[in-house]
């Protein structure tokens, strides 16, 4: 049985040479949406929720902007490229973009 530290060191290392670039930015703006979803309940459970409308705004954007990046992630990872073979990960950028404006009209109306 492996021990936790040399899978950790296993995956660590692959990660670093066989995800590319534009993977890796992707994959770290996940790290801060996760992170800020977490702040924000960690917040809510500590302090209340008074002003509800504003933290289930602000955690609803941050879910939706999470799944929003796992689907840009995916559309263009270069190893799911048969799956869409239709979309380049321009267009996938452009949805990604076009998708965020209306997700944060529809947080801004919520707030009220």
């Amino acid at each position: 049985m492996p021990q936790i530290g040399s899978v950790i060191s296993k995956f660590y290392t692959e990660y670093n040479t066989k995800t590319p670039k534009k993977l890796k930015v992707i994959d770290a703006y996940l790290l801060y949406i996760l992170l800020t979803g977490i702040v924000q309940f960690v917040y809510c459970c500590l302090v209340g929720t008074f002003p509800f409308n504003s933290f289930l705004s602000g955690f609803i954007s941050c879910v939706s902007s999470f799944v929003l990046a796992v689907c840009l992630r995916l559309q263009v990872n270069p190893e799911n490229k048969s799956q869409f073979s239709g979309i380049s990960p321009e267009r996938g950028f452009a949805d990604f973009i076009f998708a965020h404006v209306v997700l944060h009209l529809v947080v801004m109306n919520f707030i009220g």
